[in-house]
């Protein structure tokens, strides 16, 4: 016996590429490039094996589910540092959960915000399409209506929370954003998360904000939801933003992340992740401490990838509908059909992306508004990007 609600989950994107390509074979004289991950290629920083050295007698202690101390006040320096917030917004003890990757964070939050029903109708939860594959695990295994909001150029790439009903407001139990986003790379401006804000507030409904790629960014670093909510006066209700050391710092073997925001909300968190949490090792805790203390490693990190992005404008500029996201470290192509082109890209030229339609769900109509594309993680060095932004527009240009 087992929850059939497993069932549904039957799409994981990398499982779907893996069967779309399994009986292709790349050619033989090309070095294979894989694109379809973004994992982070850049080295990770020294700090965290100094800092790991430094803990080494630690290794012996259960560690705090919800962090150290230590590491939520760096957290919240950093998050004050960051957004301009001003010190009464957060308050490291109440406001920030440590965790291990925003992964487990942002299931987790289903656990906590979905109920059986909403307003005496069942719970929907709003997703940007295309989308992180997990927004939906947590929906369908709590049982509740996943919407999925177009994130097309139309929309300027970012769902349209005007454009839903009063009827589903009303029963909308979560809602999930993410800035810069994924695939697209688009910014919510400060105007957006405001808006969305009010909604969640208005409407009774949690708003995740998914920041992971908030410190990868072209030109101006992209406005956060805490600091939406202290331009609207100050009030986290119903709001959480997440954060994680995996693209920031190229530490995703780290695990390490943080939840912020709502106090309340945070607190059922912490309750949660006493039964099924899993807490990083107090090595790890003050490794990630000092990571979020250091702007440094960040700073040339951004400047590795901004790089790429110039190779890419040099050769894929007025090609396969690029534009220079303004944040993030994808590529969002339009090929015409990603299926065909990724088959086409890995048969020919040996480099491995993802096509669209496998992030993204289709509408009531049958269109996937993932089709057209396909995404490309820049995250090697800038020589094998080059290499293979060449052979992508050999192969489809």
């Amino acid at each position: 016996m087992y929850n059939p609600s497993l069932d549904t989950l039957t799409d994981y994107p990398f499982d779907k590429l893996r069967s779309l390509l399994k009986d292709i074979e790349p050619p033989r004289n090309q070095t294979q490039i894989i694109m379809s991950l973004g994992e982070p290629q850049h080295p990770a920083p020294k700090i965290i094996s100094e800092t790991v050295n430094k803990y080494q007698d630690y290794w012996t202690q259960y560690p705090p589910i919800a962090g150290t101390p230590d590491l939520l006040q760096a957290i919240s320096d950093w998050l004050q540092q960051r957004y301009k917030l001003n010190k009464s917004i957060i308050v490291a003890s109440e406001n920030i959960v440590a965790v291990s990757g925003t992964r487990e964070a942002l299931y987790m939050l289903g656990d906590i915000s979905i109920p059986r029903k909403k307003n005496r109708a069942k719970p929907a939860v709003l997703i940007p399409n295309p989308f992180y594959q997990v927004y939906i695990g947590t929906t369908l295994m709590n049982e509740a209506d996943p919407i999925y909001l177009p994130a097309t150029k139309e929309t300027e790439f970012l769902p349209d929370l005007n454009s839903l009903d009063e009827a589903t407001l009303k029963r909308t139990a979560l809602a999930f954003l993410c800035s810069p986003s994924n695939p697209q790379g688009t910014v919510a401006d400060i105007e957006y998360l405001e808006n969305a804000i009010k909604l969640a507030q208005k409407y009774d409904f949690v708003l995740a904000i998914d920041e992971c790629y908030a410190e990868i960014y072209h030109q101006l670093p992209p406005p956060g939801g805490l600091q939406a909510c202290q331009n609207l006066g100050g009030n986290l209700k119903n709001v959480l933003v997440f954060h994680t050391l995996s693209k920031r710092s190229n530490a995703a073997g780290l695990r390490s992340g943080f939840i912020a925001g709502d106090k309340s909300l945070i607190k059922k968190y912490k309750m949660l992740r006493n039964y099924g949490g899993a807490s990083l090792p107090t090595p790890l805790l003050a490794a990630s401490a000092a990571l979020w203390r250091d702007n440094k490693h960040v700073e040339l990190n951004r400047s590795l990838y901004n790089e790429k992005f110039d190779c890419a404008d040099q050769i894929l500029s007025g090609y396969l509908g690029y534009y220079r996201p303004e944040g993030g470290f994808y590529l969002w192509l339009n090929v015409g059909d990603g299926e065909t082109a990724a088959i086409a890209l890995w048969e020919n030229s040996g480099v491995r992306v993802i096509p669209g339609s496998f992030l993204a769900k289709p509408n009531n109509k049958g269109d996937n508004p993932g089709t057209a594309f396909i995404r490309v993680a820049l995250v090697h060095d800038r020589s094998i990007i080059e290499d293979a932004l060449k052979r992508i527009l050999k192969t489809l240009g």
